[in-house]
């Protein structure tokens, strides 16, 4: 049997050169890239098909498709939630993904994304602080501190410049394994007994919670004037994490407003209630902050121009000689109408 062609072998980045790379790059630059990777697309959201992600639920969590193009490279992402999983030592949230030549429908890239969507989701959430948040904040809580939680705090230091990160769980064991992850990364670390106690004098209070069900982690009376709120747990039809009266007092920014009205935490408000798209802000045709005093609220679902914006990136990093496999995916016979004759030439017929 003859060797693959080059036109046949794929670039695959699995999670030990996912690890390698952010070890070579350092996780902070990566924060950076990432977030400028996504700014950039999002400064071009006009120019990406956009649809809201297939999604395929039970009872028990949601299987998902996030696919998306800009015209010339086509991308998605395979994506899971399944909040029970840690009960069995599994990963609530596990995902590859898959950039392709829009001239030719060959790939070009397949990568794990379990680590890179925890990137791209921390990097995003800073990337709209960095539009949404006071100016001076630097204190931030961190209520639920499962495996999201790290890098959001990573994030929101390098992006954002917080010293201050209290933190709370309902699970005390959740908040001591985040606080050790956390202790030497030059952050002044708050142990919190309740949500009530992480809020207090944060300046931004990032939701990360897991649950598939309507939540109230941050009641009406938790959230007072001058907070950004980052709201990055709810992403699913009936899973929630804020009072909707909280939703009433707050300047709502979302991704695509599509996705995000049968996600997100406005699911709980009418269909026409108003929104800001992000990418608006970004691209200097919409305010941000707009009142010191204000609540602003960045209703993250994720969106598949991110992920889009992750593979790229990773991409660049491959072509530049970053280490992955070449995976023998594509059938490249001599002639291109004769795919029986490259079973029979193989033997294998």
């Amino acid at each position: 049997m003859t060797a693959p062609s080059d036109r046949a072998l794929v670039p695959f980045v699995s999670v030990a050169q996912m690890m390698s790379l952010i070890g070579r790059i350092g996780l902070k630059p990566m924060l950076r890239g990432l977030a400028d990777e996504i700014e950039a697309d999002f400064r071009r959201w006009e120019m990406f098909d956009k649809t809201p992600r297939v999604a395929s639920h039970s009872d028990i969590g949601v299987i998902e498709l996030m696919p998306t193009s800009d015209g010339e490279s086509y991308g998605f992402k395979y994506v899971n939630g399944h909040p029970g999983n840690t009960h069995q030592g599994l990963q609530t949230v596990t995902a590859f993904g898959l950039l392709a030549d829009v001239a030719t429908g060959y790939p070009i890239l397949l990568s794990e994304m379990t680590l890179l969507t925890a990137l791209r989701t921390a990097a995003t959430s800073a990337l709209a602080a960095k539009y949404l948040a006071p100016r001076d904040a630097r204190c931030m809580a961190i209520i639920g501190n499962g495996a999201q939680a790290e890098f959001q705090a990573m994030a929101f230091q390098t992006l954002c410049g917080i010293t201050e990160i209290r933190l709370y769980d309902i699970d005390p064991a959740a908040t001591r394994k985040c606080a050790e992850n956390l202790r030497n990364q030059g952050l002044s670390l708050v142990l919190c007994a309740t949500a009530e106690e992480a809020v207090q004098g944060a300046q931004i209070i990032t939701t990360c919670t897991a649950d598939k069900q309507y939540a109230t982690i941050l009641t009406d009376n938790m959230v007072g004037a001058g907070v950004h709120l980052n709201a990055v747990g709810g992403d699913c039809p009936g899973k929630t994490e804020l009072h909707r009266d909280i939703l009433l007092r707050s300047s709502i920014f979302v991704e695509y407003p599509p996705q995000t009205r049968i996600e997100g935490e406005i699911q709980a408000l009418e269909a026409d209630h108003p929104v800001t798209e992000l990418w608006q802000v970004v691209a200097g045709r919409a305010e941000g902050r707009r009142d010191p005093a204000g609540i602003t609220l960045f209703d993250s679902v994720g969106f598949a121009i991110e992920d889009f914006s992750a593979l790229r990136y990773v991409l660049n990093q491959v072509r530049a000689g970053a280490e992955c496999d070449l995976l023998d995916m594509l059938a490249d016979p001599d002639d291109p109408r004769d795919l029986f004759g490259m079973l029979l030439r193989a033997g294998a017929v």
